[in-house]
């Protein structure tokens, strides 16, 4: 089982984002999103973005590196933000340049979420847990 935790500062969008399509798109892989600050609540631009797309993240909630189970992840994906992610030993560590829709319009949130599902969908083919189609 191969482990990724995604992770930005606020948890609200792009982390979110990532880990849902982690969660659809991937097999034989368990995966978590925390930011180092986390938001109040995941941003309802990126609840409506994944929902126009067919997944439902309403119920997500933001969380911090702290309010993740004590696993050890095998890969560390940073959304291309300044993240202060804790030191975890034996991680590999994905940077992606993802830019940040906070503040911006549905738009801005569509076009990120189409990013994110092609970096997701390159992460787990290299790594051989893409699922394939049945």
């Amino acid at each position: 089982m191969t482990r990724i935790l995604f992770a930005c500062v606020g948890n609200s969008a792009r982390s979110q984002i990532a880990e849902a399509y982690c969660r659809d798109l991937g097999r034989d892989v368990e995966c978590a999103s925390a930011g180092s600050s986390p938001a109040a609540q995941v941003d309802p631009n990126a609840i409506a973005a994944m929902k126009e797309a067919g997944a439902d993240i309403s119920s997500a909630r933001p969380k911090g590196f702290k309010d993740l189970p004590d696993l050890k992840y095998d890969y560390l994906v940073t959304m291309g933000c300044e993240v202060g992610c804790p030191f975890m030993s034996g991680v590999k560590v994905v940077a992606w340049e993802i830019p940040d829709p906070h503040g911006k319009d549905i738009a801005e949130f569509r076009s990120v979420r189409d990013i994110i599902r092609a970096e997701v969908t390159q992460l787990l083919a290299k790594l051989g847990t893409l699922r394939t189609k049945e």
